[in-house]
């Protein structure tokens, strides 16, 4: 089976956040901005997912465009919970680095596959 490098690296990095999100609920009590976080890191999995089975590469766009939304949003949340102290530069950064990396990797395929379809 091959292998798909965003769907994998987006599944790790929800598991990432999904601990995140338990610490800081547990551990500094903070509900709202690590909610929010969850609900928009999960939300790039899942619409990686749901383009695997994209009805058209209009729909396969469409899905990683929202999945690009989601990690954005993401990444706001992530500085969001640095600059309130609720993660220190250290756990900001690693976790930050791989929020970008995703986001590249998905805006690169969204223009990947836009090119594919205005060449036709």
């Amino acid at each position: 089976m091959k292998n798909n490098i965003v769907k994998d690296k987006s599944f790790d990095f929800a598991i990432r956040i999904v601990k995140l999100h338990q610490y800081l609920w547990i551990e500094k009590k903070e509900f709202t901005l690590s909610k929010q976080l969850l609900r928009s890191e999960t939300s790039i999995g899942a619409m990686i997912r749901e383009a695997e089975h994209a009805e058209s590469k209009n729909d396969f766009i469409h899905k990683f465009a929202i999945a690009q939304k989601e990690a954005n949003e993401t990444i706001y949340w992530l500085e969001l919970l640095k600059a309130t102290d609720y993660l220190n530069e250290k756990e900001f950064g690693n976790i930050n680095n791989d929020a970008i990396t995703i986001l590249k990797l998905i805006t690169s395929i969204i223009k990947t596959t836009k090119s594919q379809v205005m060449a036709k």
